[in-house]
């Protein structure tokens, strides 16, 4: 029963995370409640969240609506986040995560109403002095914590005017590579449960694949409001468990 239990988190939590991000609104509260201890949790949603994103980032790479140049210059940066991030949230207290998360989902939810971007746009990504400390400061922030990652990563692509689709591609193989980085890390220290991890994994395959059909489905007018619903359920579930 707890195995089915995870794999339906697991999947729910993907489907969501993959459309707008915030599946750690889902995952990571419900593994909470289950028991786990919150390092435990984080890093079986790092370890699922590796596998799932790389499976819907190929299905777009495949279908070339994502180029590998801007998929290693996101890799790259995401990456090392997610490893300094990792190792920065092993000396830091939940209480201190969570205030991090707050700050960091006001700021991007604030700066949404100022931007024009919609992803309606057809540009590229490309490296500059905004989009590359943002992605590293992003993987820094998976890494740590987790919840709202691709939410953030989603308001800078669509500051960048970039489609949807594009970037959901990109958000993915950044949730990959910080996600990667940080699960060497949480492994390495030995705060894996495997068989919660690999039940959450399965389901998170199957999630990350219904997401992305859906994502074809949604019209480009459509995100942000999403987008802005996610991110205040997000710092309203952050602020609650930080109060609590």
């Amino acid at each position: 029963m707890e195995f089915l239990i995870f794999f339906i988190i697991g999947i729910v939590g993907n489907v969501v995370g993959t459309l707008v991000g915030g599946g750690g609104l889902i995952s990571l509260p419900m593994m909470l409640l289950m028991g786990l201890p919150v390092h435990s949790a984080i890093g079986a949603n790092k370890v699922s969240n590796t596998v799932s994103s790389l499976s819907s980032f190929l299905v777009i790479f495949t279908k070339k609506e994502v180029t590998g140049k801007e998929a290693i210059s996101v890799l790259v940066f995401c990456l090392g986040g997610g490893i300094i991030g990792g190792l920065i949230a092993s000396f830091l207290s939940g209480e201190v995560l969570m205030i991090i998360a707050i700050i960091l989902l006001s700021f991007a939810f604030v700066t949404s109403f100022m931007g024009k971007g919609n992803f309606a746009g057809t540009e590229t990504f490309k490296l500059n002095k905004k989009t590359a400390p943002a992605l590293l400061g992003i993987g820094m922030y998976d890494g740590m914590f987790g919840p709202g990652s691709s939410t953030l990563a989603l308001y800078l692509y669509a500051s960048e005017k970039i489609a949807y689709i594009r970037a959901v591609g990109l958000a993915r193989i950044g949730v990959f590579s910080s996600c990667f980085g940080a699960s060497i890390t949480y492994i390495s220290t030995g705060k894996i449960l495997w068989p919660v991890t690999l039940a959450l994994m399965l389901g998170a395959i199957i999630g990350a694949q219904l997401g992305l059909r859906l994502a074809r489905k949604l019209k480009a007018q459509h995100i942000k409001p999403l987008l802005r619903v996610v991110t205040i359920l997000l710092i309203v579930q952050i602020v609650v468990d930080y109060l609590k």
